[in-house]
Protein backbone atom coordinates (compact mmCIF):
# COMPACT_ATOMS: atom_id res chain seq x y z
CA UNK A 1 0.00 0.00 0.00
CA UNK A 2 1.34 3.65 -1.15
CA UNK A 3 2.66 5.52 1.91
CA UNK A 4 0.22 8.57 1.11
CA UNK A 5 -2.51 5.70 1.43
CA UNK A 6 -1.70 5.14 5.01
CA UNK A 7 -1.10 8.41 6.02
CA UNK A 8 -4.68 9.62 4.60
CA UNK A 9 -6.10 6.59 6.32
CA UNK A 10 -4.37 7.38 9.46
CA UNK A 11 -5.82 11.10 9.80
CA UNK A 12 -9.08 10.07 8.85
CA UNK A 13 -9.12 7.78 11.62
CA UNK A 14 -7.71 10.13 14.01
CA UNK A 15 -10.21 12.38 12.44
CA UNK A 16 -13.29 10.53 13.29
CA UNK A 17 -11.50 9.34 16.71
CA UNK A 18 -11.33 13.22 17.50
CA UNK A 19 -15.02 13.41 16.41
CA UNK A 20 -16.16 10.21 18.32
CA UNK A 21 -14.27 11.94 21.67
CA UNK A 22 -16.04 14.99 21.06
CA UNK A 23 -19.60 13.69 20.72
CA UNK A 24 -18.79 11.87 24.10
CA UNK A 25 -17.74 15.07 25.90
CA UNK A 26 -20.77 16.45 24.18
CA UNK A 27 -23.52 13.48 25.48
CA UNK A 28 -21.92 13.67 28.64
CA UNK A 29 -21.84 17.56 29.30
CA UNK A 30 -26.28 17.21 28.17
CA UNK A 31 -26.35 14.17 30.67
CA UNK A 32 -24.97 15.97 33.52
CA UNK A 33 -28.01 18.72 32.36
CA UNK A 34 -30.50 16.37 31.94
CA UNK A 35 -29.35 14.65 35.29
CA UNK A 36 -31.44 15.35 38.23
CA UNK A 37 -29.02 16.50 40.46
CA UNK A 38 -27.65 18.99 38.33
CA UNK A 39 -29.91 21.31 39.63
CA UNK A 40 -28.51 20.68 43.61
CA UNK A 41 -25.07 21.12 42.32
CA UNK A 42 -25.76 24.19 40.47
CA UNK A 43 -27.88 25.32 43.64
CA UNK A 44 -25.13 24.58 45.77
CA UNK A 45 -22.13 26.25 43.62
CA UNK A 46 -24.02 29.63 43.68
CA UNK A 47 -24.72 29.55 47.13
CA UNK A 48 -20.92 29.14 47.69
CA UNK A 49 -19.62 31.60 44.77
CA UNK A 50 -22.07 33.89 46.31
CA UNK A 51 -20.83 34.03 50.19
CA UNK A 52 -17.25 33.88 48.96
CA UNK A 53 -18.16 37.31 47.12
CA UNK A 54 -19.95 38.57 50.10
CA UNK A 55 -16.68 38.46 51.93
CA UNK A 56 -14.53 39.73 49.60
CA UNK A 57 -13.55 43.29 47.98
CA UNK A 58 -16.33 42.14 45.59
CA UNK A 59 -18.98 42.74 47.94
CA UNK A 60 -19.97 46.57 47.41
CA UNK A 61 -19.50 45.51 43.59
CA UNK A 62 -22.43 42.86 43.84
CA UNK A 63 -24.62 44.90 46.28
CA UNK A 64 -24.47 47.67 43.69
CA UNK A 65 -25.64 45.74 40.69
CA UNK A 66 -28.80 43.66 42.86
CA UNK A 67 -29.74 47.90 43.89
CA UNK A 68 -29.83 48.93 40.18
CA UNK A 69 -32.70 50.01 38.84
CA UNK A 70 -34.82 47.93 36.00
CA UNK A 71 -37.88 48.71 33.66
CA UNK A 72 -40.45 51.10 32.99
CA UNK A 73 -42.43 53.72 34.56
CA UNK A 74 -45.14 56.14 33.97
CA UNK A 75 -48.54 57.29 35.70
CA UNK A 76 -50.04 53.97 34.28
CA UNK A 77 -47.44 51.73 34.72
CA UNK A 78 -45.33 51.14 37.36
CA UNK A 79 -42.37 48.16 36.59
CA UNK A 80 -39.44 49.69 37.65
CA UNK A 81 -37.70 47.95 40.57
CA UNK A 82 -34.40 46.97 41.59
CA UNK A 83 -32.47 43.91 40.02
CA UNK A 84 -33.11 42.19 43.48
CA UNK A 85 -36.95 42.20 43.76
CA UNK A 86 -37.26 41.50 39.78
CA UNK A 87 -35.58 37.96 40.77
CA UNK A 88 -37.62 37.47 43.88
CA UNK A 89 -40.77 38.41 42.21
CA UNK A 90 -40.30 37.91 38.35
CA UNK A 91 -38.30 34.77 38.14
CA UNK A 92 -39.50 32.97 41.49
CA UNK A 93 -43.24 33.35 39.86
CA UNK A 94 -42.06 31.41 37.25
CA UNK A 95 -40.42 28.82 39.87
CA UNK A 96 -43.71 29.26 41.55
CA UNK A 97 -45.50 28.66 38.28
CA UNK A 98 -43.73 25.40 37.70
CA UNK A 99 -44.18 23.87 41.15
CA UNK A 100 -47.98 24.54 40.43
CA UNK A 101 -47.68 22.69 37.49
CA UNK A 102 -46.39 20.19 39.49
CA UNK A 103 -48.77 20.27 42.14
CA UNK A 104 -51.86 20.35 39.40
CA UNK A 105 -50.32 17.14 37.60
CA UNK A 106 -49.50 14.93 40.77
CA UNK A 107 -53.53 15.92 41.90
CA UNK A 108 -54.49 14.58 38.12
CA UNK A 109 -52.55 11.79 37.37
CA UNK A 110 -49.90 11.40 40.10
CA UNK A 111 -49.44 10.42 43.29
CA UNK A 112 -51.83 12.64 44.54
CA UNK A 113 -54.37 11.38 42.34
CA UNK A 114 -56.49 9.21 44.53
CA UNK A 115 -57.23 9.46 48.61
CA UNK A 116 -55.07 6.17 49.14
CA UNK A 117 -52.10 7.36 47.40
CA UNK A 118 -52.47 10.76 48.74
CA UNK A 119 -53.09 10.05 52.69
CA UNK A 120 -50.16 9.60 53.93
CA UNK A 121 -47.34 12.09 51.45
CA UNK A 122 -50.23 14.93 52.59
CA UNK A 123 -50.64 14.10 56.54
CA UNK A 124 -47.04 13.55 56.62
CA UNK A 125 -46.31 17.68 54.83
CA UNK A 126 -49.01 18.53 57.47
CA UNK A 127 -47.14 17.53 60.33
CA UNK A 128 -43.93 18.19 58.74
CA UNK A 129 -45.39 21.76 58.48
CA UNK A 130 -47.03 22.21 62.19
CA UNK A 131 -43.99 20.96 64.34
CA UNK A 132 -41.46 22.84 62.97
CA UNK A 133 -43.31 26.11 62.90
CA UNK A 134 -44.78 25.17 66.65
CA UNK A 135 -40.54 24.62 67.60
CA UNK A 136 -39.91 28.13 66.60
CA UNK A 137 -43.01 29.71 68.15
CA UNK A 138 -41.61 27.57 71.45
CA UNK A 139 -38.51 29.97 71.31
CA UNK A 140 -39.76 33.14 69.78
CA UNK A 141 -43.25 33.72 70.83
CA UNK A 142 -44.11 37.39 71.75
CA UNK A 143 -41.10 38.96 70.34
CA UNK A 144 -40.19 40.63 67.57
CA UNK A 145 -39.05 37.64 65.86
CA UNK A 146 -42.17 35.76 65.99
CA UNK A 147 -43.12 36.56 62.25
CA UNK A 148 -40.66 34.28 60.98
CA UNK A 149 -42.79 30.94 62.45
CA UNK A 150 -43.02 29.75 58.56
CA UNK A 151 -39.64 29.69 57.98
CA UNK A 152 -39.08 26.12 59.17
CA UNK A 153 -42.12 24.82 56.95
CA UNK A 154 -40.87 24.05 54.10
CA UNK A 155 -38.41 21.42 52.21
CA UNK A 156 -36.43 22.02 49.35
CA UNK A 157 -37.39 20.42 46.58
CA UNK A 158 -34.40 20.35 44.39
CA UNK A 159 -31.87 20.00 47.55
CA UNK A 160 -33.75 16.85 48.99
CA UNK A 161 -34.19 14.75 45.72
CA UNK A 162 -30.79 15.44 44.59
CA UNK A 163 -29.75 14.03 47.72
CA UNK A 164 -32.30 11.04 47.46
CA UNK A 165 -30.92 10.42 44.20
CA UNK A 166 -27.20 10.23 45.67
CA UNK A 167 -28.03 7.36 47.22
CA UNK A 168 -29.59 4.98 44.49
CA UNK A 169 -30.31 1.44 45.39
CA UNK A 170 -29.58 2.10 48.72
CA UNK A 171 -33.23 2.87 49.03
CA UNK A 172 -36.13 1.44 47.46
CA UNK A 173 -37.86 3.78 44.51
CA UNK A 174 -41.19 4.33 46.16
CA UNK A 175 -39.21 6.09 49.19
CA UNK A 176 -38.57 8.75 46.44
CA UNK A 177 -41.16 9.21 45.10
CA UNK A 178 -42.85 9.61 48.72
CA UNK A 179 -40.41 12.44 49.34
CA UNK A 180 -41.22 13.81 46.05
CA UNK A 181 -45.25 13.65 46.71
CA UNK A 182 -44.21 15.23 50.23
CA UNK A 183 -42.34 18.28 48.91
CA UNK A 184 -45.29 18.97 46.63
CA UNK A 185 -47.82 19.47 49.28
CA UNK A 186 -45.05 21.22 51.34
CA UNK A 187 -44.46 23.86 48.55
CA UNK A 188 -48.49 23.87 48.40
CA UNK A 189 -48.72 24.31 52.13
CA UNK A 190 -45.76 27.16 51.95
CA UNK A 191 -47.59 29.04 49.25
CA UNK A 192 -50.75 28.80 51.18
CA UNK A 193 -48.73 30.06 53.99
CA UNK A 194 -47.52 33.10 51.92
CA UNK A 195 -50.61 34.30 50.49
CA UNK A 196 -52.45 34.43 53.86
CA UNK A 197 -49.70 35.58 56.52
CA UNK A 198 -46.72 37.39 54.40
CA UNK A 199 -48.63 39.37 52.13
CA UNK A 200 -49.39 43.15 52.45
CA UNK A 201 -52.83 45.12 52.69
CA UNK A 202 -55.34 43.70 49.69
CA UNK A 203 -55.41 46.64 47.23
CA UNK A 204 -59.20 45.58 45.65
CA UNK A 205 -59.04 47.91 42.55
CA UNK A 206 -55.84 45.65 41.63
CA UNK A 207 -57.00 42.33 42.61
CA UNK A 208 -60.40 42.71 40.60
CA UNK A 209 -58.35 43.36 37.69
CA UNK A 210 -56.44 40.17 38.63
CA UNK A 211 -59.45 38.22 39.05
CA UNK A 212 -60.22 39.65 35.39
CA UNK A 213 -57.26 37.80 34.20
CA UNK A 214 -57.81 34.48 36.01
CA UNK A 215 -61.27 34.15 33.99
CA UNK A 216 -59.88 34.60 31.05
CA UNK A 217 -57.74 32.15 31.90
CA UNK A 218 -60.37 29.81 32.45
CA UNK A 219 -62.48 30.47 29.69
CA UNK A 220 -59.26 29.63 27.61
CA UNK A 221 -59.14 26.24 29.74
CA UNK A 222 -62.91 25.38 28.52
CA UNK A 223 -62.39 26.30 25.28
CA UNK A 224 -59.77 23.35 25.09
CA UNK A 225 -56.82 25.59 23.99
CA UNK A 226 -54.02 23.65 24.04
CA UNK A 227 -51.11 26.23 23.19
CA UNK A 228 -49.74 26.13 26.81
CA UNK A 229 -47.63 29.36 25.64
CA UNK A 230 -50.72 31.19 25.46
CA UNK A 231 -51.54 31.01 28.43
CA UNK A 232 -48.71 32.97 29.78
CA UNK A 233 -50.17 36.07 27.96
CA UNK A 234 -52.87 36.57 29.87
CA UNK A 235 -50.43 35.50 33.03
CA UNK A 236 -48.60 38.39 32.92
CA UNK A 237 -51.04 40.36 32.98
CA UNK A 238 -52.38 38.08 36.39
CA UNK A 239 -48.63 38.65 37.63
CA UNK A 240 -48.57 42.55 37.24
CA UNK A 241 -51.94 43.04 39.27
CA UNK A 242 -51.01 40.51 41.73
CA UNK A 243 -48.15 42.19 42.29
CA UNK A 244 -49.83 45.54 42.70
CA UNK A 245 -52.54 44.01 44.96
CA UNK A 246 -50.72 43.44 48.06
CA UNK A 247 -50.58 39.84 47.67
CA UNK A 248 -47.19 38.24 46.81
CA UNK A 249 -47.08 38.28 43.04
CA UNK A 250 -45.19 34.82 43.15
CA UNK A 251 -48.91 33.36 43.45
CA UNK A 252 -49.57 34.67 40.58
CA UNK A 253 -47.49 31.91 39.00
CA UNK A 254 -49.27 28.85 40.78
CA UNK A 255 -52.85 30.55 39.67
CA UNK A 256 -51.97 30.46 36.22
CA UNK A 257 -50.70 26.96 36.89
CA UNK A 258 -53.90 25.77 37.91
CA UNK A 259 -55.51 26.90 34.77
CA UNK A 260 -53.47 24.89 32.27
CA UNK A 261 -55.24 21.70 30.62
CA UNK A 262 -53.91 18.32 31.34
CA UNK A 263 -55.22 14.84 31.35
CA UNK A 264 -54.66 11.38 33.05
CA UNK A 265 -53.67 9.60 29.78
CA UNK A 266 -50.56 8.34 27.97
CA UNK A 267 -50.94 11.47 25.42
CA UNK A 268 -48.89 14.92 26.64
CA UNK A 269 -50.61 17.33 28.05
CA UNK A 270 -50.23 20.68 27.65
CA UNK A 271 -49.65 21.13 30.91
CA UNK A 272 -47.09 18.55 30.22
CA UNK A 273 -45.20 20.27 27.54
CA UNK A 274 -45.10 23.51 29.56
CA UNK A 275 -43.65 21.42 32.55
CA UNK A 276 -41.17 19.80 30.43
CA UNK A 277 -39.67 23.04 29.05
CA UNK A 278 -39.62 25.22 32.22
CA UNK A 279 -37.57 22.06 34.32
CA UNK A 280 -34.38 22.59 32.94
CA UNK A 281 -34.22 26.66 33.49
CA UNK A 282 -35.90 27.20 36.64
CA UNK A 283 -33.34 24.33 38.01
CA UNK A 284 -30.40 25.23 36.09
CA UNK A 285 -31.03 28.77 35.98
CA UNK A 286 -33.35 30.63 38.07
CA UNK A 287 -33.25 29.15 41.43
CA UNK A 288 -29.31 28.98 41.33
CA UNK A 289 -29.92 32.67 40.06
CA UNK A 290 -32.17 33.08 43.49
CA UNK A 291 -29.60 31.52 45.45
CA UNK A 292 -26.54 33.78 43.98
CA UNK A 293 -28.23 36.97 44.77
CA UNK A 294 -30.03 35.98 48.31
CA UNK A 295 -27.03 34.08 49.92
CA UNK A 296 -24.56 37.13 49.24
CA UNK A 297 -24.32 37.37 53.58
CA UNK A 298 -21.60 39.42 55.11
CA UNK A 299 -20.18 37.34 58.03
CA UNK A 300 -20.44 39.64 61.25
CA UNK A 301 -19.99 38.77 64.24
CA UNK A 302 -23.36 40.15 65.32
CA UNK A 303 -24.17 37.62 62.92
CA UNK A 304 -22.93 34.22 64.50
CA UNK A 305 -24.80 35.09 67.88
CA UNK A 306 -27.82 34.46 66.18
CA UNK A 307 -27.23 30.99 65.23
CA UNK A 308 -27.53 30.34 69.42
CA UNK A 309 -30.27 33.30 69.87
CA UNK A 310 -34.40 32.33 70.40
CA UNK A 311 -34.47 33.05 66.10
CA UNK A 312 -31.50 31.05 65.10
CA UNK A 313 -32.57 28.06 67.40
CA UNK A 314 -36.24 28.29 66.24
CA UNK A 315 -34.93 27.95 62.41
CA UNK A 316 -32.57 25.22 63.64
CA UNK A 317 -34.15 22.93 66.09
CA UNK A 318 -37.49 23.98 63.27
CA UNK A 319 -35.94 22.15 60.15
CA UNK A 320 -32.98 19.02 62.34
CA UNK A 321 -35.81 18.07 64.73
CA UNK A 322 -38.92 18.98 63.90
CA UNK A 323 -39.05 18.12 60.16
CA UNK A 324 -38.11 14.60 61.10
CA UNK A 325 -40.45 14.49 64.31
CA UNK A 326 -43.43 16.05 62.40
CA UNK A 327 -42.91 13.23 59.80
CA UNK A 328 -42.39 10.33 61.95
CA UNK A 329 -45.65 11.28 64.32
CA UNK A 330 -47.51 11.25 61.60
CA UNK A 331 -46.73 8.24 59.95
CA UNK A 332 -46.94 6.23 63.25
CA UNK A 333 -50.63 7.72 63.51
CA UNK A 334 -51.62 7.13 60.24
CA UNK A 335 -50.26 3.54 60.35
CA UNK A 336 -51.90 2.89 63.34
CA UNK A 337 -54.98 3.88 62.54
CA UNK A 338 -54.89 2.32 59.20
CA UNK A 339 -55.45 5.01 57.33
CA UNK A 340 -52.65 4.62 55.16
CA UNK A 341 -49.49 2.41 54.95
CA UNK A 342 -45.35 2.75 54.41
CA UNK A 343 -44.25 3.18 50.79
CA UNK A 344 -43.29 -0.74 49.61
CA UNK A 345 -40.22 -2.27 51.36
CA UNK A 346 -39.44 0.97 53.38
CA UNK A 347 -38.50 0.85 57.46
CA UNK A 348 -39.14 3.16 59.69
CA UNK A 349 -35.80 4.22 59.18
CA UNK A 350 -36.40 5.08 55.71
CA UNK A 351 -38.83 7.46 57.22
CA UNK A 352 -36.88 9.26 59.81
CA UNK A 353 -33.73 9.86 56.83
CA UNK A 354 -36.35 11.00 54.69
CA UNK A 355 -37.84 13.57 57.47
CA UNK A 356 -34.06 14.43 57.74
CA UNK A 357 -33.85 15.29 54.39
CA UNK A 358 -36.86 17.40 54.24
CA UNK A 359 -35.47 19.42 56.49
CA UNK A 360 -33.48 20.74 53.60
CA UNK A 361 -35.52 24.40 53.41
CA UNK A 362 -33.20 26.22 51.68
CA UNK A 363 -34.96 28.43 48.64
CA UNK A 364 -38.38 28.61 49.75
CA UNK A 365 -37.63 29.19 53.85
CA UNK A 366 -34.79 31.99 52.50
CA UNK A 367 -38.10 33.34 50.12
CA UNK A 368 -40.07 33.21 53.61
CA UNK A 369 -37.25 34.77 55.94
CA UNK A 370 -37.45 38.08 53.10
CA UNK A 371 -41.06 38.77 53.65
CA UNK A 372 -40.68 37.89 57.82
CA UNK A 373 -38.64 40.59 58.43
CA UNK A 374 -38.23 44.49 57.75
CA UNK A 375 -34.53 44.00 59.65
CA UNK A 376 -31.86 43.15 57.30
CA UNK A 377 -29.97 41.51 60.61
CA UNK A 378 -32.54 39.31 61.06
CA UNK A 379 -32.75 38.58 57.45
CA UNK A 380 -29.44 37.95 57.50
CA UNK A 381 -29.12 36.06 61.03
CA UNK A 382 -32.26 33.78 59.15
CA UNK A 383 -30.46 32.98 56.06
CA UNK A 384 -27.44 31.67 57.59
CA UNK A 385 -29.13 29.55 59.92
CA UNK A 386 -31.24 27.92 57.20
CA UNK A 387 -27.77 27.85 55.22
CA UNK A 388 -26.32 25.58 58.42
CA UNK A 389 -29.00 23.36 59.34
CA UNK A 390 -29.94 22.64 55.34
CA UNK A 391 -26.52 21.07 55.20
CA UNK A 392 -26.38 19.57 58.23
CA UNK A 393 -29.70 18.02 57.31
CA UNK A 394 -28.70 16.63 54.03
CA UNK A 395 -25.27 15.32 55.41
CA UNK A 396 -26.97 13.69 58.22
CA UNK A 397 -29.69 12.44 56.14
CA UNK A 398 -27.82 10.85 53.65
CA UNK A 399 -25.87 8.84 55.86
CA UNK A 400 -28.66 7.76 57.76
CA UNK A 401 -30.14 6.01 54.59
CA UNK A 402 -27.05 5.24 52.62
CA UNK A 403 -26.45 2.52 55.86
CA UNK A 404 -29.33 0.98 54.81
CA UNK A 405 -29.24 -2.49 52.87
CA UNK A 406 -29.27 -2.61 48.84
CA UNK A 407 -32.31 -2.80 46.92
CA UNK A 408 -31.93 -4.44 43.32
Amino acid sequence: MPFWDISIQLTVQNNKQLYMNKLINLNAFKDFFQSSNAGGIMLFLCVILSMIIANSPLAPALQNLLDVQLGFENESVHLRYPVLLWINDGLMAVFFLLVGLEIKREVVEGELSSPKKASLPILCAIGGAVVPALIYLSFNAGAETASGWGIPMATDIAFALAVINLLGNRIPSSLKIFLAALAIVDDLIAILVIAFFYSSGIEMFYLMYAGIGMVALIIMNRMNILNPYLYLIPGVFVWYFVHHSGIHATIAGVLVAMCIPTNDTDVESPLERLEHALTKPVNLLIIPIFAFANTNITLEKEMLSGLTNSLGLGISLGLLLGKPVGILLTSFICTKLKLSSLPEGSTWRHIIGVGLLAGIGFTMSIFIAILSFGDPLHVSEAKLSILITSLLAGVIGYFSLKSNKVYE
